[in-house]
């Protein structure tokens, strides 16, 4: 056997115990064989060796064979021998970690940790690499002094096992993170330190920093402040501004950062011309009208920069999605002026092949692909992607979207559109048996489906079964029930509501509905409503519990009949023996309500919408000749715009009036609106403000006013999405307009008017908070009553009228769709 002679340098210097020793370095090689080998495999060696049986091996062919074999990371020390013609690769396997273990870390999470040193090939399992290791240790060291946090240190210990295994253990001391105690700006006249400081996001120590965290310094703060302050010098004129230098000291025991900041200011400039140059595939009047920048202005990098982007997106909606804006300063210092040309390199226009959808499992694809603007085989358009975008989005079954553009491998013109999805919750389902003393069995179930089988048609369906209330009815929606987007929504429910058997109301109600609307789109976000519906009605009332203004209404209109035949001429007091009439009385009435609504929505989402309007204007109306006739009108706003950050001022009007028409005396009282509760004027009783009837019960109003003002508040970035935290003032109340009279409760009954009194208006405010649960949504509101009703009491301390029913705290769940 060939022993060795000499060592190929070469390979030493750059593979370390990497080596070869030969007799000559020349020959075919008939057969490999590797020795050393505990846990690895011989195939897994071959892998890595690009030597095979039959190659002729010469000196760069070893050392290549010798750097591979050493860089698979499997071996400590690799040895190329020749046996005859025999290849022989002497190896020592690398140490196999048994466990790595980390201690001591709390600002870096241990996941994060293990998931960075798996990447750089340290965990239980893989060869160890002290190398490695070290640098490991230096850059986690160099991790935290990046946070702030100059006193950390981070120790490594190695633990020999047997059978050539390691326990590698990382000791980590993180140490108090360094505050900032003084920053300077040096160089400035124009703006004072405590300007300038005002706009950086780094701060000395104050009151909200426990909160804010900004007296905490990272490399990455500062370097996003000294863009802050070249942003504010330039969007002021400043052209010249430049941070020449910056100075970070910290204090003997690393616990005090002192950072010094040097600037050149330069001069103010103003602008003298803006043109406009290169691929006007636009008109250049048209793209005109998009700059900002006007001469004698002066100049702000700020509105250059939107210029550009105004520019490339108006280029981008003609499908040059790869549009360029290139502004060109010319400077002339002697006069402070500079002249900007925008120079515009459109480029090609691109054309989109094909759309897909990823991350939906229960959303068919024509579910969403009916909402695309941007269509396949047609240009790209920034618009059309970003409105097909927020129409997903705003899909109640649709948590988040994103979309991404691919270019298609060969043809820099054409892209595939990527929309990422990660869909919500499309409903809920529950139910429940339950007994009351006065009920008895109580059966109730609930299922609401927004995409339903995956079409995106909504389901609904509710079950309330009891002895003295039964409410069963069912809706189903289509988003599209012709291909050209017009919705329909058909519907059918019967209640019937025997509240005055219980004892708990005045008046009871049984009524079959069925309905049906479509909707018409007009634009984007425009559409026209068109409806009817058929109404069964029966209205009881007790004769002797029951309030004077229900009995009215029950004796006017729609047939009126007695349950029970005792020749007397109306229910409730009779005015000529002057005797009560304790039978059950009631109406019965059937119409035919036609409906019209226009609707606009541009609100950006479904759930927690960020911005956008709502505007809801409707009128529903019986037709001539019904029993009962009447017609009812509502017009609801909402809107919501950003204002700071992400804070957003969100505003809700609603406003609704109703009445009786031709011979009907007054609007049924189940038409009626009560107003109170937390989702109209938290603070205050549900539906509890308003006109109240001869038995202290709220009967309801026919006309409606409601306005919310919220500021809705910054939450974390992980419950953004189902958190919202607001600060809210509400204003309204009910009102009366009709034709039946109201008394108090005196011995002589004096008459109260309800008609409309902004001076009646009830007020409060406080703090809301919703969150998006898989049950529904949680809605607590605390409000404080600004401005309520106290009440009346005559001499004797006896109630003529009642006061408003108070409730600062309220709790309510309802349905996530």
């Amino acid at each position: 056997m060939h022993r060795l002679v000499w060592i190929i340098a070469a390979a030493t210097t750059v593979l370390g115990n990497a080596v070869w020793a030969q007799t000559n370095s020349d020959f075919v090689v008939r057969n490999i064989r590797i020795e050393g080998l505990q846990r690895i495999s011989d195939g897994a060696v071959y892998n890595y060796l690009p030597v095979d049986i039959g190659d002729e091996l010469n000196e760069r062919r070893i050392q290549e064979a010798l750097r591979a074999t050493y860089d698979s990371g499997f071996f400590s020390d690799v040895e190329m021998r020749r046996d005859g013609n025999t290849l022989v690769l002497i190896v020592r396997e690398r140490p196999s970690i048994a466990s790595f273990d980390i201690t001591g870390n709390k600002d870096i999470k241990t996941e994060d940790l293990e998931r960075s040193l798996k990447d750089a090939g340290l965990a239980p399992g893989l060869p160890f690499n002290n190398p490695i290791l070290v640098d490991v240790e230096q850059s986690l060291t160099q991790e935290y002094f990046s946070r702030g946090k100059y006193a950390a240190t981070v120790k490594t210990e190695v633990e020999e096992l047997e059978d050539n295994r390691v326990k590698v253990a990382v000791k980590i001391t993180e140490g108090d993170r360094a505050q900032i105690r003084q920053i300077n700006v040096v160089g400035n006249t124009v703006f004072d330190d405590d300007e300038l400081r005002g706009e950086m996001s780094l701060r000395t120590p104050n009151f909200l920093s426990w909160i804010r965290k900004d007296d905490r310094y990272s490399k990455e703060a500062l370097n996003g402040d000294l863009e802050t302050l070249t942003s504010y010098y330039m969007d002021r004129g400043y052209a010249d501004f430049e941070v020449t230098s910056t100075q970070v000291a910290i204090s003997p025991d690393k616990r005090d950062v002192f950072i010094d900041i040097n600037v050149r200011e330069g001069d103010i400039y103003t602008i003298d011309e803006v043109t406009l140059s290169g691929d006007l595939v636009v008109s250049e009047e048209e793209l005109k009208q998009l700059i900002l920048l006007k001469s004698g202005q002066i100049f702000s990098r700020k509105l250059m920069t939107s210029t550009n982007e105004f520019i490339q997106f108006r280029l981008g909606q003609e499908g040059f999605a790869r549009a360029e804006v290139q502004p060109l300063p010319q400077i002339n210092r002697e006069e402070k002026t500079i002249d900007i040309d925008l120079r515009v390199i459109a480029g090609d226009r691109v054309y989109v092949r094909n759309i897909n959808f990823k991350g939906t499992s229960s959303i068919n694809d024509e579910t969403l692909r009916r909402e695309m603007r941007q269509m396949e085989g047609a240009w790209l358009s920034n618009t059309a992607v970003e409105r097909s975008e927020e129409r997903i989005r705003r899909l109640p079954y649709v948590e988040e979207v994103s979309s991404e553009t691919v270019t298609v491998a060969g043809t820099p013109d054409l892209v595939d559109i990527e929309f990422e999805v990660e869909e919500g919750l499309p409903g809920q389902w529950g139910g429940g048996v339950g007994y009351s003393g006065l009920q008895g069995i109580i059966l109730n179930g609930n299922f609401t489906h927004t995409n339903f089988l995956g079409t995106g048609n909504r389901v609904g369906l509710d079950i309330n079964a009891g002895r003295y209330s039964k409410v069963y009815s069912l809706s189903h929606t289509d988003p599209y029930a012709t291909p050209n987007g017009i919705s329909r929504q058909m519907s059918i429910s019967y209640r019937d509501i025997t509240q005055f058997v219980s004892g708990s109301s005045d008046f009871s109600t049984e009524t079959l509905q069925a309905g049906i609307d479509y909707g018409i789109p007009l634009s984007e976000y425009s559409s026209l409503r068109l409806g009817a519906s058929y109404q069964d009605n029966e209205l009881l009332v007790s004769g002797f519990s029951g309030s004077q203004q229900s009995i009215a209404f029950v004796n006017n209109n729609g047939d009126s009949f007695e349950v029970v035949n005792d020749n007397m001429s109306v229910c409730g007091t009779d005015p000529i023996a002057e005797i009560v009439n304790p039978d059950i009385c009631g109406t019965s009435f059937n119409v035919f309500e036609l409906f019209a609504g226009y609707f606009y929505d541009s609100r950006n989402r479904f759930l927690f919408p960020t911005r956008g309007m709502r505007h809801q204007l409707s009128v529903s109306m019986t037709v001539p000749g019904s029993k009962v006739e009447y017609y009812v009108a509502s017009y609801n706003f909402r809107g919501l715009w950003p204002i700071w950050g992400d804070v957003i001022l969100s505003t809700n009007l609603e406003l609704a009036f109703g009445d009786a028409l031709n011979a009907t005396t007054d609007l049924p009282p189940f038409k009626n609106f009560f107003v109170g509760g937390p989702d109209s004027i938290r603070g205050f009783r549900q539906g509890q403000l308003g006109p109240i009837d001869s038995r202290g019960n709220p009967y309801g109003g026919n006309l409606k006013t409601l306005a919310q003002l919220e500021l809705i508040l910054p939450t974390p970035e992980k419950f953004r999405r189902s958190t919202r935290v607001s600060l809210f003032y509400d204003v309204g109340n009910a009102w009366y307009t009709g034709s039946t009279p109201f008394f108090d409760f005196g011995a002589n009954p004096q008459s109260i008017d309800y008609d409309f009194d902004p001076s009646e208006l009830r007020q409060s405010a406080g703090v809301a908070l919703q969150w998006l649960a898989p049950l529904g949504t949680f809605k607590f509101s605390y409000a404080i009553p600004l401005s309520y009703f106290e009440g009346y009491r005559d001499a004797s301390g006896n109630i003529l009228q009642f006061s408003d029913e108070l409730e600062r705290f309220q709790f309510t769940i309802g349905r996530s769709f």
